[in-house]
């Protein structure tokens, strides 16, 4: 953003409005019926109610408690004494907005006046039809630093979403630069700021002015493909990890009820017909797009359409304290989603036990399911299958992970990684580590175990009348080829595509990973999902 001898003013207007008003732009502010409120001395107060407005969702304590406060401190403590002071901001006796239960912390900010996200959802409604006033007067707020001050007030996660944050502000103030630009001769200050913040984008109008079909090229960029604040535009045919982490941002979180009240989190992200993916062994809808393990996958299949994920009961986002971690509870947290956002026919991804959850589902609901995409699939657990010692080795592993997994040792969890991923480099392997640890608590990370171990869809196989697709590594370490195979014998004319891996998971950087991406492109494509 370009700086200025004078800081634009940016605090919500003190005049005839009412109610409650947040501001970003500058410093943090609240105002309440035109008055601005003081807010708690600490940093880490006023950061936490800004992720807490922006976000607008629920997040477990645990994760706050990660964002702004170090191991040394009492951070349950900490995070209780900020929410004490920030009720006292911004509730009323009429309306309570922060929303917290024993498990999670949300704010509600339904009616409430908040620039930031008011200026998103201006240019998000039609930037084009915005005067020159209009145009001028978000620019002077977008030209202010989101948050000003806040910079060290918790983690690296916290700051990599401050930065995002403000890398949204500043597209936004780019794409209002632009308009402005465009509506004048070219010549005005509005095109002087374009070139500062875009140089780019501003060099290449420039010396289309006077070239020939110029006026066809100007209407592209004002077009409906010209990018805007929000939208993420595919050119090439996979995105690179800066763009994973602006999907990321630009996902749609949202909660629905499984058949006994369970909370379960989904995740909706990219345009087009609907791929809904089953959950698979630990997810985490705000940690797993921006990874190197899922990413670019996830990427992928959410090219060209809407990827529809959920963190199944006893991690992620969704309830960890719950009764039921069973087989038919996954299937009907599957259920709940699909019924919630009213899918009507669609293909179903399934990896690992999520492949085994997939094939109960489309047996359940033949007219819903067009396709299965099944990936490192079975179809019994360990228990069934496994001969005496490998069921003595997984009892071990299982009893390891109550007293390890919480742990600062990852030497516990590695033993699931380095049987997920032996191909893996050491940092995807490290990120792996940390990553289990944080999606879920040690003694449902033993309960998910003893579930994987019951399953069993042997007698449905033959029940299942979509097209299926059944993909696997050969030298699966987790789950062996042979499991694999059985599955798409099991199921009829369903396709079998063995891989040249040893990764239970893939990972982009491997031949494999293509192959395996356009095997399902094909299919997709045969079979018009």
């Amino acid at each position: 953003m370009s700086s200025k001898s004078k800081k634009p003013n940016t605090a919500p207007q003190a005049t005839a409005q009412t109610g409650l008003e947040i501001s970003f732009f500058g410093d943090l502010r609240v105002v309440r019926d035109g008055t601005e409120v003081p807010l708690p001395a600490s940093r880490k107060a006023r950061a936490l109610l800004a992720f807490l407005v922006e976000t607008g969702r629920p997040h477990r304590r645990e994760r706050l408690c990660e964002l702004f406060w170090d191991l040394p401190d009492d951070p349950k403590a900490a995070l209780r004494w900020s929410l004490s002071k920030l009720r006292k901001v911004v509730d009323t006796p009429e309306r309570v907005r922060i929303v917290a239960d024993r498990e999670r912390v949300a704010f509600d900010g339904e009616g409430l006046s908040i620039d930031i996200l008011d200026v998103q959802a201006r240019l998000r409604s039609g930037a084009e039809g915005l005067s020159v006033a209009e145009l001028e007067d978000l620019a002077l707020r977008l030209d202010a630093v989101v948050l000003d001050g806040l910079d060290e007030a918790g983690s690296d996660a916290f700051r990599s979403w401050l930065a995002a944050v403000r890398d949204d502000a500043g597209a936004a103030r780019k794409e209002v630069l632009r308009l402005l630009a465009l509506r004048s001769d070219g010549t005005s200050k509005w095109m002087r700021l374009w070139r500062e913040a875009a140089p780019e984008d501003a060099g290449a109008f420039a010396r289309t002015q006077h070239a020939p079909g110029f006026g066809e090229k100007q209407d592209a960029l004002q077009g409906p493909d010209a990018q805007k604040p929000g939208r993420l535009l595919v050119q090439d045919h996979r995105l690179p990890r800066q763009a994973n982490a602006e999907a990321l941002r630009a996902q749609r979180i949202g909660f629905c009820d499984a058949a006994d009240g369970t909370k379960i989190a989904y995740a909706l992200v990219g345009s087009g017909a609907p791929i809904l993916k089953a959950a698979n062994w630990l997810t985490h809808l705000e940690f797993d797009w921006a990874t190197p393990i899922w990413g670019e996958c996830f990427s992928e299949v959410a090219r060209d359409r809407t990827l529809i994920r959920y963190d199944e009961r006893g991690c992620g986002l969704s309830d960890w304290d719950v009764e039921n971690l069973s087989f038919d509870a996954f299937v009907e947290d599957l259920e709940a989603v699909a019924d919630k956002l009213q899918l009507k026919r669609f293909p179903l991804l399934g990896i690992s036990q999520g492949a085994a959850v997939a094939i109960e589902y489309a047996v359940r609901h033949p007219k819903r399911v067009s396709g299965l995409i099944l990936f490192g699939s079975y179809a019994a657990g360990w228990r069934h299958l496994a001969s005496p010692e490998e069921q003595a080795r997984r009892e071990a592993v299982r009893n390891l992970t109550v007293v390890g997994w919480g742990t600062e040792n990852p030497a516990y969890r590695h033993i699931f990684s380095k049987t997920f991923m032996p191909d893996a480099g050491a940092d995807d392997l490290a990120w792996f580590d940390e990553f289990q640890r944080r999606t879920t608590s040690p003694q449902n990370a033993a309960r998910f175990q003893d579930a994987f171990g019951d399953i069993d869809v042997r007698h449905r196989l033959d029940q299942v009348k979509a097209p299926t697709i059944v993909l696997h590594s050969k030298g699966d370490q987790r789950i062996p080829l042979a499991q694999g195979r059985a599955v798409a014998s099991g199921i009829a004319d369903a396709r079998f595509v063995p891989l040249e891996s040893r990764n239970h998971v893939l990972v982009d950087y491997e031949p494999a990973w293509r192959t395996g991406m356009d095997a399902i492109r094909d299919f997709m494509k045969a079979h018009d999902l």
